[in-house]
């Protein structure tokens, strides 16, 4: 007889008993759709950061000095290294352009360390279905979402940077579902991968590190190594969550409200409420760029006219303009993607804001420059809730007029939606600017491929072996 849980009913022993006997029959239409947007998307900005990514390409170097057996994709290569090498590069790509999915009411991208991982290891343990595949990425998505949404105290008030810790929880239940872990299993994933994934708040205050934009690597491989070694009997403890010592006493002081994570829990999943980006930036600074391409549009604005920019939003959109002189002048793209003043400028100067508005000619682009010095930030007190990381107002005063627009809902969220036509497109245009991209017939088999991912037997020759044809 196998291990059993030492309880039914805690916190821990519920989520395990949910990533252990949720399967692909649990997954609604809409839930399969989304994650299949969410794989291709991540895809296309992978393989972009392989090209573009700042500081990535060291951990794709350091996964080929490392060696081992070859079993999964180097993605913008066609090397094979072991599966917790291939999650670290890979998730190094996975937010280094600012341009994966994100869920604005938890306010983190729950898919930037649990689809590398989950791929890595896919491939690494072959034959894996597409439907498992699925099945996993839904599952950890969410509840890297439920985890984010529970907590009742900001994890970065103490200095810690919550995205990649909440996605290293969620990756893990990823990658123990992927491997069909039972519940015991899954509780020693969750325990071993607690012991690995932190972040630290420090890298919002260093104008020159590229840890913000790397972050992803190392709860990714944390992940698949977890899996690996719960899978081998490694045990851990009985409450990673809720325990006097778990998740949320370490980084919210034990306040969370349970019922978030519990409430319909297998029944509903919050990757259903997934966005998409059309810029590469901070989501939080999409409704001001939304914003401030629509004005300049609609009123023929003229740059060099404008006196003042006024951004009005809620208190947790400050880390968008503090420290006001590192934010005015970003030092590397990743900052300049965090930065209000210069995203702003950039829309309202070029009328555009794409991967290429963040190269390093464009870092010191006077143009850009001078108006971001003429951008300010106004904080609304009164702005809380799930809607106020996403929301704004703009206000663009010229010589002869004054201008607002405000957006409640950026394009690309699911009341905003962009189309699937516009997903595939920016798929391709991502992977086409790839370290080594593939060509144009490959990178029409793996949109179809992903499309139709719940009729593949094997992920890994199905999908990641196109990466791998010459």
């Amino acid at each position: 007889m196998g291990r059993m849980l030492t309880s039914t009913t805690e916190l821990s022993a519920r989520v395990v008993s949910h990533v252990a006997e949720t399967t692909f029959d649990r997954l609604s239409p809409e839930v399969v759709s989304v994650t299949k947007a969410a794989l291709l998307d991540a895809l296309g900005v992978m393989l972009a950061a392989t090209s573009l990514g700042e500081g990535s390409r060291a951990f794709t170097e350091l996964a080929l000095l490392a060696g081992g057996t070859p079993a999964s994709t180097l993605l913008g290569s066609r090397v094979k290294v072991p599966a917790a090498s291939a999650a670290l590069a890979n998730g190094a790509l996975a937010h280094a352009l600012d341009f994966e999915d994100a869920h604005d009411a938890a306010a983190i991208h729950p898919n930037a360390a649990g689809i590398p991982a989950a791929l890595a290891l896919a491939e690494a343990t072959a034959p894996v279905s597409g439907r498992r595949l699925l099945t996993a990425l839904a599952i950890g998505c969410d509840l890297a979402c439920r985890l984010g949404l529970a907590l009742e105290e900001d994890p970065s008030d103490a200095g810690w940077y919550p995205p990649p810790i909440l996605g290293g929880i969620g990756a893990t239940a990823a990658t123990a579902s992927l491997l069909g872990l039972d519940a015991p299993a899954c509780l020693d994933a969750l325990s071993l991968a607690l012991c690995q994934v932190t972040c630290s708040g420090e890298l919002k205050r260093s104008p020159h590190s590229d840890v913000r934009a790397v972050r992803d690597a190392f709860p990714a491989q944390a992940a698949v190594n977890s899996a690996l070694l719960a899978q081998r009997g490694v045990r851990g403890f009985d409450h990673p969550l809720e325990g006097d010592a778990g998740f949320f006493a370490l980084y919210a002081h034990g306040h969370y409200d349970e019922a978030v994570i519990t409430k319909d829990l297998g029944e509903r999943f919050e990757g259903e409420h997934l966005s998409f980006k059309p810029w590469p930036s901070c989501r939080g600074t999409h409704p001001f760029v939304e914003a401030a391409l629509y004005l300049r549009e609609a009123h023929g604005v003229v740059p060099d006219e404008i006196d003042s920019v006024v951004c009005t939003g809620g208190p947790i959109l400050e880390m968008l303009v503090d420290p006001r002189a590192q934010k005015l002048r970003p030092a590397t793209a990743i900052d300049a993607k965090f930065s209000l003043p210069f995203t702003t400028a950039a829309a309202l100067s070029l009328g555009e804001v794409t991967l290429g508005t963040f190269a390093p000619e464009m870092l010191v682009d006077e143009r850009i420059l001078a108006l971001a010095s003429r951008v300010e930030f106004i904080t609304d007190q009164a702005a809380r809730g799930p809607e106020a990381a996403t929301s704004g107002m703009l206000s663009l005063r010229t010589r002869t007029s004054t201008w607002t627009k405000t957006v409640t809902h950026p394009y690309g969220s699911p009341q905003n939606p962009m189309s699937a036509e516009q997903l595939t497109n920016k798929f391709l245009d991502c992977a086409r600017v790839a370290a080594v991209a593939p060509d144009e017939d490959s990178l029409r088999r793996i949109v179809d491929a992903v499309m139709h991912l719940e009729e593949l037997d094997d992920v890994g020759s199905s999908l990641m072996g196109i990466f791998a044809e010459r």
